[in-house]
């Protein structure tokens, strides 16, 4: 009835109604409060205009100001029915977002009931719910009227659409599910320490135990696999590897790139995050990488490491390549400083195509040596005014060229020449690598000998020990 009465006589001050119950009847009021001092003229008065109205008024009294109420009948039924309406949607909005907001990372079961633009609406009973089309994975197809049973992401409180946001592709949903599936989860004795997942396609899950006696891993597989399987059949055949947690980098970087079998793992701490360069198999490498790339992502967002994998055969050609260039170096007598240092200094007037002022903003940039020019991307040199993405490739492929350079040996050394295709299997290069390296004890101390070389060659020389040693028996291999 207020609300009516303000619209119908087109007021703007704070309008009150009552209503007699005894009579049936309403009457409303504009409502004006006395005051010392007006700051609203809108609802109130100073104390000699409410006496103008009222003679006995005083300061933090209210005046009330009689409106007529005729003619409201089908406008007030209408504004107060509006009013009723937006109210207890309010009240209700409230009290589920009171009674969700709780809730959030908990799985809730309920039935599809229509799909908006993609959308899906969920029937939970007494509310409704949505799982957004980012939030659905793409492997999943659902029909009216089907069971979904998804894990709550959001609560909110905007006036339109469901208040709660569901998700089939949180990796909530996944550590929820092994909850309910694996006791040992659920009373606290094994912990999931991470869980990642590609929708539909991979999961992997880092698990540990509190105790001693219980294997974490076989917990949550189960008997024959039962328990693992039973959640692989709700997230819709999605693969899941469950992983042992481990507290050195190393070992839990072997056992999250499984199923690939790694050969060598070496960190590199930086500022954000550890850097890890993992050495596989040739006939590994693409199982450690895996579809897509899918496999060593996952792995890299488990441990929270970037990962760098490479075969041993790209391995060995660099160490090679870095060999034959140190061998070259030292028999030449051309171990400069700079040289000794792993610094080689560009002569920009033998590079093609390079004229004397885009020389001279490369060397601004910081490109005086061949090493700093090869490490570099083609992003950063097409950054310097003139040099385009050929000039660019140009320049790398040019400096690469001038690295690997044989230079002429010296009189009466004689050095094998380094193949561009190996020629030896792995065991037979590490064999010759090894004698090579240990003909050439006295480069080991100098100053130009690569660090990188020096680690490979004691690599060698044990796995040189290690192959004239006997075969291990099947028993002792599987030990090991």
């Amino acid at each position: 009835m207020a609300s009516a009465a303000k619209k119908q006589h087109r007021i703007k001050e704070p309008v009150r109604s009552h209503f007699d119950t005894e009579t049936g009847k309403f009457s409303a009021f504009i409502v004006k409060n006395v005051v010392e001092e007006v700051q609203d003229p809108l609802a109130e008065w100073s104390l000699e205009e409410a006496r103008e109205q009222k003679p006995e008024a005083a300061i933090g009294d209210e005046v009330l100001l009689p409106i007529s109420t005729e003619g409201l009948g089908r406008i007030a039924a209408q504004s107060a029915k509006q009013v009723l309406y937006q109210r207890i949607r309010e009240a209700e909005r409230e009290k589920i977002h009171g009674e969700y907001i709780g809730r959030v990372g908990e799985i809730v079961n309920g039935t599809v009931k229509r799909f908006e633009r993609g959308d899906i609406i969920i029937d939970l009973g007494r509310t409704e719910a949505i799982v957004p089309k980012g939030e659905q994975s793409r492997h999943e197809r659902y029909s009216q009227g089907e069971r979904i049973r998804a894990v709550i992401v959001d609560v909110h409180t905007q006036p339109k659409g469901p208040q709660i946001v569901l998700s089939r592709t949180d990796p909530r949903l996944l550590v929820k599910l092994f909850e309910m599936e694996v006791p040992e989860i659920y009373d606290g004795t094994v912990v999931i320490k991470n869980a990642v997942r590609a929708p539909g396609e991979r999961a992997k899950v880092a698990v540990y135990s509190r105790e001693r006696d219980v294997d974490p891993v076989g917990a949550c597989v189960g008997m024959k696999g039962s328990r693992v399987q039973s959640i692989i059949r709700e997230l819709r055949g999605e693969k899941i590897d469950i992983i042992e947690h481990s507290d050195d980098l190393v070992t839990f970087a072997q056992s999250a790139l499984a199923p690939a079998k790694i050969t060598r793992v070496s960190v590199t701490h930086h500022s954000t995050r550890p850097h890890l360069d993992v050495i596989v198999e040739d006939e590994q490498l693409s199982l450690a990488i895996g579809k897509r790339g899918q496999n060593v992502r996952l792995a890299s967002e488990l441990i929270g490491c970037k990962i760098d994998i490479k075969s041993e055969s790209d391995v060995k050609d660099e160490v090679a390549g870095a060999l034959a260039r140190m061998l070259r170096t030292a028999a030449n007598g051309e171990m400069a400083p700079a040289a000794a240092a792993g610094a080689t200094e560009i002569d920009w007037s033998t590079a093609p195509g390079i004229g004397a002022r885009i020389a001279e903003a490369l060397r601004e940039a910081g490109f005086e040596t061949f090493e700093a020019l090869v490490a570099a991307d083609p992003e950063a040199l097409e950054v310097i005014e003139g040099v385009g993405p050929k000039t660019s490739q140009a320049i790398l492929d040019w400096a690469a060229e001038q690295l690997t350079r044989p230079a002429e040996p010296a009189a009466g050394l004689e050095l094998p020449e380094a193949p561009s295709t190996p020629t030896m299997d792995g065991d037979e290069f590490m064999a010759a690598l090894s004698k090579a390296l240990k003909e050439s004890e006295q480069l080991r101390g100098g100053e130009g000998f690569p660090a990188e070389v020096a680690e490979v060659a004691e690599v060698a020389e044990v796995e040189e020990v290690a192959a004239e040693q006997e075969p291990a028996s099947d028993e002792e291999e599987a030990s090991a």
